[in-house]
């Protein structure tokens, strides 16, 4: 993870939410790097029940679905990742960050301390999870790679320096060659 920068990253952290924490980290480690626009349309179709989150880690007894493997649709956990990336997109929009280059750096779900279900039921704890989100602004490659090949006025002048001396030095051994 890159270190957290106030200026061009937001945050946001969800604590003790009632969500599963394996189907949490799933979702984490499938968003994790993607465009912050694109996260949010594969957990709108996760939602809406049209394509499944693969299944990596916590695969055990899971039916593979169609040209993808081990997978399921985790409709509640989706949800709560959602509105936390709706939550990250309105900070770093209140930050004046450009919010079509945001891209997610850091994800991560913990496990949150787990409370007892109230009344005369077996016992049994809840589950809670804990999600921080970091996402920041991310240039394109093709901009990296034009601010390379151009280069700076220093290193022209340079350059120009150089060509004079070389031709300098031609003039002097043609007078040479001459006498």
């Amino acid at each position: 993870m890159e270190k957290y920068n106030k200026e061009t990253m937001a945050k946001v952290v969800g604590r003790s939410l009632p969500i599963s924490t394996r189907h949490t980290i799933e979702i984490c480690s499938f968003i994790r790097g993607k465009n912050l626009q694109k996260a949010k349309e594969i957990l709108e179709k996760a939602i809406k029940l049209e394509k499944p989150i693969p299944f990596t880690k916590f695969n055990k007894g899971i039916g593979h679905k169609p040209g993808m493997g081990p997978g399921r649709y985790p409709v509640k956990a989706s949800t709560d990742v959602l509105m936390l990336l709706n939550s990250v997109e309105s900070n770093a929009q209140f930050k004046g960050l450009n919010t079509s280059k945001l891209t997610i750096t850091h994800i991560k779900a913990t496990t949150a301390s787990k409370a007892w279900h109230y009344g005369r039921q077996r016992r049994r704890k809840m589950k809670r999870t804990n999600i921080e989100i970091i996402i920041g602004e991310k240039e394109s490659k093709k901009t990296k790679q034009v601010k390379k090949e151009t280069p700076t006025k220093e290193i022209k002048e340079k350059s120009k320096v150089k060509e004079i001396k070389t031709n300098d030095q031609k003039d002097l051994k043609q007078e040479e060659t001459k006498k």
